[in-house]
């Protein structure tokens, strides 16, 4: 195994019985503070300090983030970045760039970041400079995006490849789906992208109902090449193609190509090895889409607009290496999200992207944030006594008005928001991108300084009414301002939530780059697929709620 460099405070530790973080002074010294400014009231700082709304913001690699609407005074953000430094969080920044083996529970580095660093960068792991295997793998994906573009590469019969689909899950999915969907304004229109990754048969039925086998063409990807949900598709569709395509075999090369690191179970599905594009284990697959799992992308954005989104990335990534803390926008949201998680008890974060075109975002994030830091032990195996990863979900504005922020305003749970918007629509018509932003700006207003009884009252509202129309406000929200979604601002928006995840990893003192949570189910699942397929009556040993559902799924499916 990869003993890579690991730095002392990574080293394990024999176990102690309450988790460093409790015993840290600044968060005695929070723990102290939140009960001075908990019934604090929005209304009051903001009256107190009239310039609050300006200096409470920071523009950074191109994104403005208001923090002003958020439940804190300079005292608690002081706290909050003396709880950063007292977690050795700049330590374990370094630690990461440098290639440490920072996911402790794989004993692995953490590199995503080397991704998207310059061709003439050097990331060194395990006394090897990585970054030129990157930039190989990148020009190996551009050829190939040219080939497919351009209509060199053809399929089986001749015709021009017309259409993609990406099979893949999880991280190989979501990264894909979201990125393409945030950036269809820059794709080939002339081609059609889909994505496949449930095992529903639906899926795969309802992405090739009207596609020709000899216009398509499969991008699979598995690490392993053996991932269950990935390679049930990946099957059913070779069949799809061959029934298209009167069972010719040799078919597959000119329709399938392979995002994986395992060649020999490429090479065993028919696939031509030439055409495998590889990747590393250091590479987390909620982190992956800007290596070649993020191939569709390329494809669909062309190899220009792809590296210009991961000279986005690359910019948050020096951004919040270098940047002083105080100044640092992942640092800063991911200090927020504990303020909230850890001291108001706050136990989701609405994510609320102003722009159609992220209307996947939320869901990408959901992968990121709760699969990375929803973990109860910290990485020396102590559980936890504090609560991690909050639960991140969303949907796009304005349609998100009409539907679950109700709750966000005049609910009894505290939801704190994270408000994206751009300056500058793709498809500017009309009013509409004024009537956006005008909605952006008003729904941060109403959260968080509310609407009062006297207020309420000096509408003419009837007394017996005033109580439903009153607005408590003091709801907390950040807002985001990039000027245009472009494939270089995606690119930062990714690597903001990935570093701000990272932040509050670090200070729980959690693995933010394991997943061990996903296993049991997969193995279970594995356990019982013969059980549901067996034609003679299997001996169960589960319990007796899953035992029931398996004979009457049995009985059901016998009964047609």
């Amino acid at each position: 195994m990869d003993q890579g460099r690991r730095s002392p405070e990574l080293v394990r530790k024999q176990p102690t019985s309450v988790p460093a973080l409790r015993r840290r002074p600044a968060w005695a010294a929070l723990e102290r503070h939140y009960q001075t400014v908990k019934d604090v009231h929005l209304r009051q700082l903001f009256a107190e300090d009239r310039k609050r709304g300006d200096r409470l913001a920071i523009e950074a690699a191109g994104i403005y983030l208001d923090y002003s609407k958020n439940r804190i005074t300079d005292q608690t953000l002081t706290l909050l970045l003396r709880l950063a430094e007292e977690s050795g969080l700049r330590d374990r920044i370094d630690a990461m760039f440098r290639g440490d083996n920072i996911n402790v529970s794989e004993n692995r580095a953490v590199l995503h970041v080397a991704l998207r660093a310059p061709r003439d960068a050097s990331i060194i792991h395990d006394g090897r400079n990585v970054v030129p295997d990157v930039h190989a793998v990148l020009d190996k994906m551009a050829g190939f995006t040219h080939r497919l573009r351009s209509g060199a590469w053809k399929g089986h019969t001749g015709k021009r490849i017309r259409h993609v689909i990406n099979i893949g899950i999880g991280g190989s999915d979501l990264g894909p789906v979201m990125a393409y969907e945030a950036l269809r304004h820059y794709s080939e229109r002339a081609m059609t992208f889909r994505f496949v990754s449930n095992v529903d048969g639906t899926d795969f039925a309802e992405a090739v109902r009207d596609l020709d086998p000899a216009e398509t063409l499969f991008i699979v990807s598995s690490k392993t090449f053996t991932t269950l949900e990935t390679m049930t598709n990946a099957r059913t569709a070779r069949d799809w193609l061959l029934a298209g395509l009167n069972g010719e075999a040799d078919a597959i090369a000119s329709h399938f190509v392979a995002v994986s690191t395992n060649a020999s179970e490429v090479a065993k599905f028919g696939i031509d090895t030439a055409n495998m594009f590889g990747f590393w284990d250091w590479v987390g697959g909620r982190y992956s889409m800007d290596s070649a799992i993020g191939l569709s992308t390329m494809v669909a954005i062309g190899p220009d607009g792809f590296r210009d989104m991961l000279n986005g990335f690359h910019e948050m990534d020096e951004h919040f290496r270098s940047a002083p803390f105080e100044r640092n926008l992942p640092v800063l949201m991911g200090l927020l999200a504990i303020w909230y998680n850890n001291f108001f008890g706050a136990q989701t974060v609405a994510v609320l992207p102003y722009e159609q075109y992220l209307k996947r975002f939320p869901a990408y994030l959901q992968q990121l944030t709760m699969e990375s830091n929803g973990k109860h032990v910290t990485g020396d195996g102590i559980t936890v006594d504090y609560d991690t990863g909050p639960i991140y979900w969303g949907e796009p504005g304005t349609n998100g008005q009409h539907s679950f922020y109700q709750l966000i305003h005049q609910g009894t749970r505290l939801i704190p928001c994270d408000f994206i918007a751009f300056a500058h629509s793709l498809n500017p018509l009309g009013r509409h991108h004024d009537m956006l932003l005008a909605n952006v700006f008003a729904q941060t207003e109403a959260l968080a300084f509310g609407k009062t009884a006297e207020q309420v009252e000096a509408e003419g509202t009837p007394d017996w009414r005033v109580p439903h129309r009153l607005f408590a406000g003091n709801r907390p929200s950040n807002t985001l301002l990039p000027d245009k979604l472009t494939p270089e601002a995606l690119g930062k928006l990714v690597a903001l939530y990935e570093h701000s995840v990272f932040t509050q990893g670090m200070i729980w003192q959690v693995d933010s780059y394991d997943q061990w949570g996903v296993e049991l189910g997969k193995a279970l699942a594995q356990q019982i697929i013969p059980q549901l397929e067996d034609p003679t009556e299997p001996e169960l040993k589960h319990d007796s709620s899953t035992n029931a559902l398996i004979r009457r799924y049995r009985k059901l499916k016998a009964s047609g």
